[in-house]
């Protein structure tokens, strides 16, 4: 008995059929009613979204015997061989086998000759960036200027391998992800037409693990059919069926997983750990679940309007009790560890850590989803699990050292005063007296920089009354200018050497002579007319070393303040402390002077 797959069965045969890729409709539409056609196209897009379906749809709107129009009849013998894929004049060549200059100069050879039954010769080229650099070479020429009875097809999956030189010899169409409504859509279609009956939720699991493809959507769905057993005479494809299918959680287990952790109840929280380890899932989509719960809590927190599906989960009661800052906290701490797991002893104690510290940042027992975090003493109250002891946490990331953003502490209500020699302090504690600035060591004195502008524009002609002495006040003039562009390049990174009698000498490192041109030159010597009372002769000497530009001192200030912070932060106290009694890390990069933008 012969079986025809869904994906092939349901395949759009016009335009009007496809799914989700209308500005690629659109565009070839109105290329076929003006007949302005290109002689070659290129779809990109991830798998399964329809480059070769549209491409086929293109070759029976060019070939169709009752004219060239974007509404092939699909009945003529040339449709029905295009869409049985027996039509001689559409040559689909598979490039991931047909990778050779040999197989390309076969094409082109053929190409010269006209079409056998249809008006147009079409090469259907798929995963054309497959095909090696010396074919490509081979097909350039033919490609740029081909015969007018061919038109060549392109599809790749990856088109950043493409040459730019094919690239430009071909118009490129962009094909979209499916989203889930799209396929959940086409999926419902096929389904009432086959007759088969099926859970909402049967289809909302099978549409989300498509991923975008439709093509993959749909031999998920005949998978599932056949596991379920269902069929037009017989059951119905069941949510449980396919969840067992998948490999993926009941979302009712996630909801009961939130709801421990926002009661901060660590023992049912393992309890419902081990429930689901029965199932042996697959720990990196219970993560996945866990964080699309957490999106729609959060959606329905700050956009409560918004249409959010609840599936399985409470979400008007986790909405209420849960801070919004916490919510993001867990989130992207679910993040983090579906990252980790890999590098977790098991996968399940990945999953286990990244719940639990989810439970060491939960509200203080009392505050509840809006209450205030902070004491009358201004220190915030502490995020620990019930009975845990009382802790000082310094502005460093608990969670893993790789992390290249330290999460925002969710709690603190009030803001600690800046201190300008650190980054401002932002993770709370429990009853604990208030943090004490952390001193200035004279090894790390606070440094404060000059100003990158170091004298307004109205100042500058009082200054070189006197005369353009030196370095400072080249910087002020520079800095008080209005230059942009090439121009404004050139006098940062130009060095003072002199300004005799109207005529200023400069000095340029080797690394930057590429600035100086005569047109660029000249727009700085006007900009220099207002402070120096005449546009001056500008003039690039060899001074040996080359004296400090505003922009190597505005980067040495920068540096400067760096390194204070960093070394007024490693030696706070509590910094220390965490980092030797309990093995805290700071994040790489994460210190920033507090006034740095």
């Amino acid at each position: 008995m012969s079986y025809l797959v869904l994906a092939r069965k349901w395949r759009p045969k016009r335009f009007a059929e496809l799914v989700g890729q209308e500005h690629v409709v659109r565009a070839l539409t109105n290329a076929l009613d003006s007949g302005r056609v290109h002689h070659a196209f290129l779809f990109t897009g991830t798998r399964g979204v329809g480059k070769t379906t549209i491409a086929r749809i293109f070759a029976k709107s060019l070939n169709c015997e009752r004219g060239t129009s974007a509404e092939p009849c699909g009945e003529c013998a040339a449709c029905r061989d295009i869409d049985a894929g027996r039509f001689i004049d559409l040559l689909e060549i598979d490039a991931a086998s047909n990778t050779g200059v040999d197989d390309v100069r076969e094409v082109i050879d053929n190409a010269q000759y006209m079409p056998s039954r249809g008006r147009v010769k079409v090469y259907l080229i798929d995963e054309v960036h497959m095909l090696s650099k010396s074919a490509f070479n081979a097909l350039l020429k033919t490609l740029e200027e081909p015969p007018g009875h061919v038109k060549f097809l392109l599809a790749t999956t990856d088109p950043q391998k493409l040459p730019v030189t094919v690239l430009s010899r071909c118009l490129q169409f962009n094909l979209k992800r499916l989203d889930e409504a799209q396929i959940n859509g086409q999926m419902t279609r096929i389904l009432e037409a086959e007759g088969i009956p099926a859970d909402a939720g049967a289809i909302r699991q099978l549409s989300r693990a498509a991923d975008g493809s439709l093509r993959d959507g749909l031999s998920l769905l005949d998978q599932a059919i056949a596991y379920t057993g269902a069929s037009a005479d017989g059951g119905a494809l069941a949510d449980a069926g396919v969840a067992a299918m998948l490999g993926t959680v009941d979302r009712t287990r996630v909801g009961a997983l939130l709801a421990a952790l926002a009661d901060g109840d660590g023992a049912r929280l393992l309890a419902e750990v081990g429930t689901l380890a029965e199932f042996s899932p697959d720990w990196s989509s219970v993560l996945d679940a866990f964080s699309d719960a957490l999106h729609r809590v959060q959606v329905r927190q700050l956009v409560p309007d918004a249409q959010v599906e609840a599936d399985g989960v409470d979400l008007d009661a986790l909405a209420a009790r849960l801070r919004p800052e916490v919510v993001q906290l867990w989130y992207q701490m679910a993040l983090n560890g579906r990252r980790d797991l890999a590098l977790a002893p098991s996968p399940r104690a990945g999953f286990e850590m990244a719940v639990l510290r989810m439970l060491a940042f939960r509200p203080a027992e009392g505050e509840g989803a809006r209450a205030p975090a902070a004491s009358s003493s201004g220190v915030a109250r502490d995020v620990a699990p019930r009975g845990a002891a009382p802790a000082t946490v310094a502005p460093v990331v608990p969670a893993a050292p790789v992390e290249r953003v330290p999460p925002p502490n969710p709690f603190a209500e009030a803001p600690r005063p800046p201190r300008p020699q650190a980054v401002e302090r932002e993770a709370p504690v429990r009853e604990a007296p208030p943090m004490r600035e952390a001193p200035v060591r004279e090894s790390a004195p606070a440094f404060e920089p000059p100003s990158p502008v170091a004298a307004p524009v109205a100042s500058a002609p009082l200054v070189h009354r006197a005369g353009l002495a030196d370095a400072d006040a080249w910087h002020a003039i520079v800095a008080g200018t209005s230059l942009r562009g090439p121009a404004r390049l050139l006098a940062e990174h130009a060095g003072f050497v002199s300004y005799i009698d109207g005529v200023l000498s400069l000095s340029l490192g080797p690394n930057d002579e590429h600035l100086r041109s005569t047109a660029v030159v000249d727009l700085v010597a006007d900009a220099l007319a207002p402070a120096l009372g005449a546009a001056p002769q500008i003039r690039f000497v060899d001074a040996g070393r080359p004296a400090e530009s505003l922009h190597q001192r505005n980067e040495r200030a920068r540096d400067a303040r760096q390194a204070a912070a960093e070394a007024s932060f490693m030696g706070d106290p509590d910094v220390q402390r965490l980092v030797s009694q309990h093995g805290a890390k700071v994040v790489p990069d994460s210190i920033r002077p507090y006034d740095d933008n």
